[in-house]
């Protein structure tokens, strides 16, 4: 009965599971192809990125399935199920998650240090038309194996750097090295992988700073405010036609009699033409938007895009206040910088973990909400790196546009995916940091009580019964079992701390972001499509 249990439980998670993993095949397969180049497009980039993407999100969709493993072995009155009385088979399961998490996390570093980095520098290598395909793989991997030495570096520090310093102090060289090893062992590599994964989250930091921050406060703004008339900005634009054709008219005449053009005249007569180009090319575009179907179907739905987007800025501004309560909670309760500000449970009334601590019985609906942050995450994300691009300090690399996006700006923009989503992970457990360690999870515990006994006269006794607590630090361990997930997460403290700090800067940015956001005015129903260092290929490409 038990093992019957045990079987039913285990197929439910894992089922949901395989949903949202097809779900998730099919978003970003969606995703890719909407903003790949369709004159660039080639099949290794987009399956890479297909792939880069879909890894990234399937990870963090196993995140509710360790919580619900956690909490589906115990009762609500905090007493173990019959399949889950047995350590072993709690052994068995918490292996499982964590294999998973092994296989998940290795593929994902063989994607930023391999994977990527050769298909990209393979289609940079393609732009030298004098190179034949062997030259290309062979300068490829050249340069990919820099990305490789990278990884290694960071899985030996991982692996060898002790967290905790060897029994005695007297010890030999031969035995310190032994000990390292032999922690290497017993810890199953988990130290390395945890080590390299907490290097690239480190990394995803500085992306959620700089793209989600910002795409949080821009993507509902945008919905609210809408777009300008097309009608209007059609008017605008033949306008500014007629007054630089005046202008270069104007300065045309002054060679009628044969008369060169000064530098200075010649200089804006170059400027003049360029602007006319790309007020006609912006012409084309706007008339091409006002025939569009989806241009008058976006105009009917305009009250729910306002309605999606006053939802976007609430949810958004709950993130905010867990994000500051949490780290509020850890600056008042935890030890300090030497400890990760790590606390165990919560002291503060944190609304985005009790809301998701009341929905983890019906598995589903947590499921869900996760599933649904990591999402909202993702697109505000996008929303983020398609209105600023992608840079490198002050130089824009690519611009992200729909139907227009060069296979290397594809990578660089799964890349930058992949690394949010990484630190998506801990933003979650910052946000609801009892629900991501122990799930729904509670224990029993003996309270004495005294007690009057009137049936036996006035005669004093001490009384003793069970009570329910929710599973923090206090518990017992064999009473209490911490997610896979959260070992990932804090097994290096001077991590923790940096993420602390981030949180803070995640916070400061969204505000900036949401007062920028709030001071400019409507965007164009064109917005990003026409720019003055395009060429005019890609009208064509925009028509067709």
């Amino acid at each position: 009965m038990a093992d019957q249990s045990l079987l039913s439980e285990s197929v439910l998670g894992w089922s949901i599971f395989t949903f949202i993993l097809l779900a998730i095949l099919a978003f970003c397969w969606v995703y890719i192809r909407k903003f790949q180049s369709r004159q660039e497009s080639e099949v290794v980039s987009t399956i890479t990125a297909i792939c880069a993407l879909a890894i990234a999100l399937i990870t963090s969709a196993l995140l509710p399935v360790d919580i619900f493993l956690v909490s589906f072995m115990k009762y609500p009155n905090g007493t173990y199920k019959e399949w889950a009385a047995n350590n072993e088979t709690r052994g068995q399961i918490e292996d499982t998650v964590l294999y998973g998490y092994y296989t998940l996390y290795s593929i994902i570093l063989f994607c930023v240090f391999l994977w990527i980095p050769f298909v990209y520098f393979y289609y940079e290598e393609r732009d030298d038309d004098n190179l034949n395909k062997c030259s290309q793989v062979k300068n490829a991997l050249k340069y990919t194996i820099g990305f490789a030495i990278v990884c290694v570096v960071l899985l030996l520090i991982g692996a060898f750097v002790p967290l905790e310093t060897p029994p005695s102090q007297n010890s030999t060289q031969w035995e310190k090295v032994q000990y390292l090893f032999e922690e290497f062992g017993s810890s199953h590599g988990l130290p390395a992988l945890a080590f390299s994964i907490s290097s690239l989250t480190l990394i995803g930091m500085l992306a959620v700073i700089t793209y989600t921050a910002y795409g949080m406060s821009v993507l509902p703004l945008n919905l609210i405010k809408g777009t300008r008339s097309v009608a209007y900005e059609r008017l605008e634009n033949t306008e500014d036609i007629d007054d630089v054709e005046h202008q270069i008219e104007k300065l045309k005449s002054k060679c009628k009699d044969g008369r060169p053009l000064s530098s200075r005249d010649r200089h804006n007569l170059q400027e003049l033409e360029g602007k006319l180009q790309v007020l006609q090319r912006r012409g084309r575009h706007l008339e091409i938007a006002e025939r569009n179907c989806c241009t008058k179907v976006g105009s009917a739905l305009r009250p729910f895009k306002i309605l999606l987007g006053i939802f976007f800025i609430l949810v958004a501004l709950l993130f905010t206040v867990a994000l500051f309560i949490s780290n509020l909670d850890k600056a008042l309760h935890s030890a300090g910088i030497s400890s990760g500000f790590i606390i165990f449970g919560t002291n503060l009334t944190n609304p985005l973990n009790e809301l998701l601590l009341a929905l983890q019985p019906v598995f589903p609906l947590d499921y869900i909400l996760i599933t649904v942050i990591t999402m909202y995450f993702v697109i505000t994300s996008m929303a983020g790196i398609r209105n600023m691009g992608i840079w490198f300090f002050w130089i824009r690399l690519y611009k992200i546009r729909p139907k227009r996006t060069r296979p290397q700006a594809l990578l660089f923009l799964c890349m930058i995916l992949l690394l949010i989503v990484l630190h998506t992970s801990y933003m979650i457990y910052s946000l609801a940091p009892q629900y991501v360690m122990y799930g729904s999870q509670k224990y029993l515990v003996q309270v004495r009580k005294n007690s009057q006994m009137p049936s036996a006269g006035p005669t004093s006794g001490n009384a003793t019964f069970g009570t329910t607590r929710i599973c923090d630090a206090d518990a017992p361990e064999d009473q209490c079992t911490v997610t896979r997930s959260y070992l990932f997460l804090h097994k290096f403290w001077f991590f923790s701390t940096i993420y602390y700090f981030g949180n803070w800067a995640f916070i400061g940015a969204f505000l900036i972001g949401l007062v920028v956001s709030c001071c400019r005015g409507k965007k164009s129903v064109i917005e990003g499509e026409v720019e003055a260092d395009d060429s005019d290929l890609s009208d064509d490409e925009y028509v067709h």
